[in-house]
């Protein structure tokens, strides 16, 4: 386990609220001249592939039937009533969508800046709705790079991480600065995953798996800790995802690493 000082520097990226500012165009936007406006809209350059993708996660998530991205890439969270899923997420969806902060999904699969998933201030070349527009870049590739405990990979994938962002815009919430705890972000994330009876994360920050924090492996392994909570005996067993930062992201810049498996 690398020290805290250590986790700090090489791990900031992973999540990142508020890097930086994108400006968006609402002619690149066109759910936004609609008059039922979603808040949470996908930008136009997302393949349908992914958007699909990132709903059919939604809908596991949130057990809504008919939550779906339309054709111009706004959410619909639908009229059905859910089936099982997480009451939380529902929650936060449902107010993000009558709320003032636009929401706006880039796919930022390749992106050397973006570890799995991070919310970026935006501006919007006309705003006579005064909304506050924020960018979700996620890292869709990334996520093919994971592998790990069955029970600790169904709780985390790209709909679970545009979550995490999506709070940190309407709440404010922070992430942990500490070693050992999930941070007040990740606890609603994690109520969600319980209402979902899927493991909490322990952690908000990951480690290099013993040995691996040296420069002289090209690979350069983390592992990030959940809890799977057993409901008979009420007992909690850790499992694991792992990944090879080298390719993923989130090493600091003077670290060498191969070249990226991702597509661009």
């Amino acid at each position: 386990m690398v020290m805290i000082s250590t986790i700090r520097q090489t791990f900031s990226r992973l999540f990142l609220p508020l890097a930086g500012v994108s400006v968006l165009s609402l002619c690149a936007l066109p759910a936004l001249a609609h008059n039922n406006v979603s808040m949470i809209l996908c930008r136009e350059e997302v393949a349908a592939k992914r958007q699909q993708e990132l709903a059919e996660q939604l809908r596991a998530i949130t057990g809504l039937p008919q939550l779906h991205f339309d054709a111009d890439g706004a959410l619909r969270l639908g009229d059905a009533a859910p089936v099982g899923g997480s009451q939380r997420a529902r929650e936060l969806l449902a107010s993000t969508q009558t709320g003032k902060n636009l929401i706006v999904i880039e796919d930022a699969s390749g992106s050397d800046e973006v570890v799995f998933g991070r919310v970026v201030e935006a501006q919007l070349n006309r705003n006579e709705r005064g909304l506050s527009p924020y960018v979700v870049q996620l890292d869709f590739a990334d996520f093919s790079q994971v592998i790990g405990d069955a029970e600790a990979l169904a709780a985390f994938n790209a709909a679970w991480v545009a979550l995490h962002e999506i709070y940190h815009v309407t709440s404010g919430a922070a992430d942990s600065t500490k070693a050992d705890e999930a941070g007040e972000c990740e606890e609603l994330i994690n109520l969600m995953r319980r209402e979902c009876q899927l493991a909490v994360r322990a952690e908000y920050h990951f480690h290099f798996l013993p040995g691996r924090e040296r420069s002289e492996f090209k690979t350069r392994y983390v592992r990030l800790a959940f809890d799977r909570q057993n409901p008979s005996t009420n007992k909690k067993r850790r499992v694991w995802l792992m990944w090879d930062a080298a390719y993923v992201g989130g090493l600091p810049s003077s670290q060498p690493t191969p070249d990226r498996l991702h597509q661009r």
